[in-house]
């Protein structure tokens, strides 16, 4: 039987005539993204009450009054506190394997089916008031909630799961049920959850996992830089890494070669991709995790950190019809944000976008994109020699590592082709002697080279806690200026708050070069000039060095001093 839209249902229940339903479908078109009940209570049409009772009869649930309820503590523990949070929730009862919950979003059903996923047991779902939910948070988990410290702290003082570890690592033979039956425990189902939801609530983008002699230690990087965890006890490390390769769906009886795999979740609404790379070592597995979250990217160039006349230009090179456009920089750098950036763009339907990369790190609706398998012969040359029979427009190659790729590169780009690519170099002009030092003749670097695009990430000073500050003269000494220089500029940093873990910054954005390659620097290329002569060139036409974009976004208070020294360097 369908489901009765909610504007029928208040209707039904009297909570609103149906010329307040029609207003209120005027003000949705208004309002794109936002439910209609939500609409219905801004406007006063409706109470919070009513709201719940509605969608309890939309969906068959029940509605409960979180006031009256008295949830147990041991019900509780099956949430933690990150979880409640992040969907809104408050576990009220645990009864044959199944949590009932409260929510106040019950229409959100992937919410049932995220939490049966990272709980391990069945979801049963009742009804409450937003403000039930918001009071319930407060009072059951603001007070002495849990966190990874104190869950760490639990499972130190677990006779009966050290007890197991111990047996299990003292049989010698490989029992594989027992693996599983330690993996599948409670606290280490939970901390898993925990430091999971916590390193993609704060944008990280790599958890590590690594065992040593005496320890196992849990690092989290964020903003490129990496934060170590309370460490778990040492002989949890094995039942920790067993439970990510189930989830991974690897095989958990080898421990003696490497493994990669990959785990989907769905978090808050929005997907978030984890690949797994597991690594033996002298004293057990080493796990890492690669964060990729669509919702933290944002695969726009204007999201990307570009802005003013290198914006504006680069925005013109990549409409150009034929050429190669080279985005550099270090490994984590951006580069492959800033190109999807480009491509999501140039994404219409009058043209035809095929991208090869290792691996597909985005799926973008309405581009071809086709992974790199080196072990079975698809290597980046390959893979583009075949999307040049699928009658594209615009080819990203992830990244020119040789020169048979640079070759098929330059080909397409002269046969009428868009190719975007990588390479790993240190400023714009270096480029181009990278190019030549890979073998690919000055003449074709002419005649296909449009633009390089160098840039490099710097953390962003943290909104909540920043505050005025004044460099020393030996850190200004380091970008060749004097207090005179800067004497009427404000220069700021972070204090340091609980909103960015101390640390003072919050997010990252880019520095960019932008040299484009006109007849001037053409002439240069096939004369083998150095990259000295380049760069002079570059500058002569108006490219902007990383370093000065980076100066830039100082004195408007994006970044501190010290974030730009570390990232660029002075060219002289």
């Amino acid at each position: 039987m369908a489901i009765r839209r909610i504007g029928q249902v208040l209707v039904d229940l009297g909570f609103i005539t149906e010329e307040q339903l029609e207003v209120l479908l005027e003000e949705q078109e208004q309002r794109p993204g936002e439910l209609l009940g939500q609409i219905a209570m801004s406007m006063g049409f409706v109470s919070d009450e009513q709201l719940a009772q509605s969608l309890a009869e939309q969906l068959g649930l029940q509605v409960l009054s979180l006031g009256d309820a008295v949830v147990p503590p041991e019900v509780l523990g099956h949430v933690t506190e990150p979880m409640a949070q992040l969907y809104k929730i408050i576990p009220v009862d645990f009864e044959d394997d199944t949590l009932t919950i409260a929510m106040c979003e019950p229409q959100k059903l992937s919410v049932v089916d995220e939490l049966r996923s990272f709980l391990g047991y069945d979801i049963r779902v009742m009804v409450a008031t937003e403000q039930d939910i918001i009071k319930g948070l407060d009072r059951y988990y603001a007070v002495g909630s849990e966190s990874v410290e104190t869950l760490i702290a639990d499972m130190e003082d677990n006779e009966d799961l050290a007890k197991a570890a111990a047996k299990l690592a003292a049989e010698g033979t490989f029992d594989i049920t027992k693996a599983e039956e330690l993996a599948d425990s409670a606290p280490v189902r939970k901390l898993l959850n925990m430091v999971l939801l916590l390193a993609i609530k704060d944008h990280a983008s790599d958890l590590h996992f690594e065992p040593f002699e005496n320890e196992f230690k849990i690092r989290i990087r964020a903003d490129g830089v990496l934060y170590e965890m309370v460490p778990p006890p040492r002989h949890l490390a094995f039942a920790i890494t067993t439970r990510i390769k189930v989830m991974a769906n690897l095989d958990i009886a080898e421990r003696r070669m490497p493994q990669d795999g990959r785990i989907r979740l769905t978090v808050g609404g929005h997907p978030v991709d984890l690949r797994i790379s597991v690594m033996p070592t002298m004293f057990g597995e080493s796990v890492v995790m690669r964060i990729l979250d669509r919702s933290v990217v944002m695969l726009d160039l204007d999201a990307v950190g570009l802005e003013g006349p290198t914006l504006t230009d680069f925005r013109g090179i990549i409409r150009r019809p034929n050429g190669i456009v080279l985005v550099t920089g270090p490994t984590g750098s951006g580069k492959t944000t800033t190109l999807y950036g480009a491509l999501t763009e140039l994404n219409s339907i009058e043209d035809k976008l095929i991208t090869t990369e290792d691996p597909v790190e985005y799926d973008i609706d309405g581009i071809i994109q086709m992974p790199i398998d080196a072990a079975i012969g698809n290597t980046f040359a390959q893979c583009l020699r075949s999307i040049l029979r699928q009658d594209p427009d615009k080819i990203l190659v992830g990244e020119i590592r040789d020169l048979e790729t640079a070759e098929i590169a330059i080909q397409a780009s002269l046969t009428g082709h868009m190719v975007f690519s990588t390479l790993h170099t240190n400023d714009a002009p270096s480029t181009i002697t990278r190019l030549r030092d890979m073998g690919v003749p000055p003449f074709l670097i002419t005649a296909t080279l449009e633009a390089i695009l160098a840039q490099r990430l710097v953390r962003k000073i943290c909104k909540d806690c920043h505050e005025e500050t004044v460099p020393s003269t030996e850190t200004l000494a380091e970008l060749d200026l004097t207090p005179d220089d800067v004497a009427d500029r404000k220069f700021y940093h972070g204090r340091g708050c609980a909103n960015c873990n101390n640390t003072g910054f919050r997010g990252r954005c880019g520095l960019f070069e932008l040299m484009e390659i006109n007849d001037q620097i053409r002439e240069f290329i096939n004369e083998g000039a150095s990259t000295d002569v380049l760069r002079d060139a570059g500058r002569a036409a108006g490219m902007r060095p990383l370093r000065d974009n980076g100066l830039a976004k100082v004195y408007s208070g994006v970044t501190t001093i010290e974030e730009v020294i570390r990232e660029t360097v002075h060219e002289g």
